[in-house]
């Protein structure tokens, strides 16, 4: 476990981006698991790939690391959970390039978030990225005709906002570890997944997927996003994770031939220039900052 402490930030956050890419592609390849049973076996290998660093991580002061995280590790943890619900949902209604460009709006929601609960300026660019962002978010969803893509579109929304939400709990609490949070979201929404389901067994492949997704897509990339970040500036993990936005719908086109639409793409072009300029806008402020 050190030596994965030991890389660079930078190569953590990358790696971490490069795992969660896949999600899209698992999720697809599911042959006969409903929206919520790929949800509870997602949920449930996750979480016992985060209980397993954790006790790795802290041996004996496991149950500690709980206690430690108190209620903003609690509240963090549910919040998260929605988030998953969220993206397994979009990424079963509507296609991997939506759903992926949409969760990249974060660091948008971020700038919101912080204006609004943090008290932060929002600068000319960011409002300018704001207005782009939601012309491309628009144009996606305007052309969703079918009730499934559109519910799938809207329901990926709810992965930037509750990641945004929780940056604005780690900000409020710098100290608290977040990692008994994924703990925390990966129980809430494996009974989430449980209580809708139907019944909870699939096919041994399916179940392999599962385990793929939980231990290897959003276990490896949260646990080496959390990693990474404590010594990698905000703004560059920012840009290293528009890689996912990259190569999930790239995944999904090579292995199961998932054509996004025209407008998918110009509205996907245009949240990610939005998002570059917010990125620009970062940097240029720190820039000064750091001059001053």
């Amino acid at each position: 476990m050190n030596i994965v402490r030991n890389l660079p930030g930078p190569l953590l956050i990358f790696l971490g981006a490069l795992s969660l890419s896949f999600g899209g592609l698992i999720v697809k390849s599911f042959e006969g698991a409903t929206l919520w049973q790929i949800l509870f076996w997602r949920s449930f290998f996750f979480t016992l790939t985060v209980l397993a660093f954790l006790i790795i991580s802290y041996r004996k002061e496991t149950l500690n690391s709980f206690y430690n995280s108190g209620l903003p590790g609690f509240f963090g943890g549910i919040v998260l959970s929605f988030g998953f619900c969220g993206y397994v949902f979009a990424m079963y209604n509507t296609t991997v390039a939506n759903t992926n460009f949409i969760i990249s709006l974060q660091i948008l929601f971020l700038a919101v978030f912080g204006y609004i609960f943090l008290k932060e300026k929002i600068n000319t660019l960011t409002i300018t990225s704001i207005i782009l962002a939601i012309s491309g978010v628009l144009l996606m969803v305007g052309n969703s005709l079918t009730p499934g893509e559109l519910s799938g579109n809207l329901a990926a929304f709810s992965m930037p906002i509750c990641f945004a939400v929780l940056i604005m709990i780690v900000r409020k609490y710098p100290t608290v570890d977040m990692i008994p949070a994924q703990f925390v979201a990966g129980i809430c929404s494996c009974l989430i997944g449980f209580i809708l389901s139907t019944k909870i067994m699939i096919s041994p492949h399916d179940i392999f997927l599962g385990f793929l997704a939980g231990f290897f897509q959003i276990g490896f990339g949260f646990i080496f996003i959390t990693i990474g970040a404590r010594t990698t500036p905000s703004a560059v993990v920012g840009i290293i994770m528009l890689s996912e936005s990259v190569l999930g719908p790239f995944w999904a086109f090579m292995f199961v031939g998932e054509r996004p639409s025209i407008f998918g793409l110009i509205g996907g072009a245009i949240i990610l220039f939005a998002v570059l300029l917010q990125f620009y806008a970062l940097l240029t402020k720190s820039k000064k900052s750091v001059s001053h």
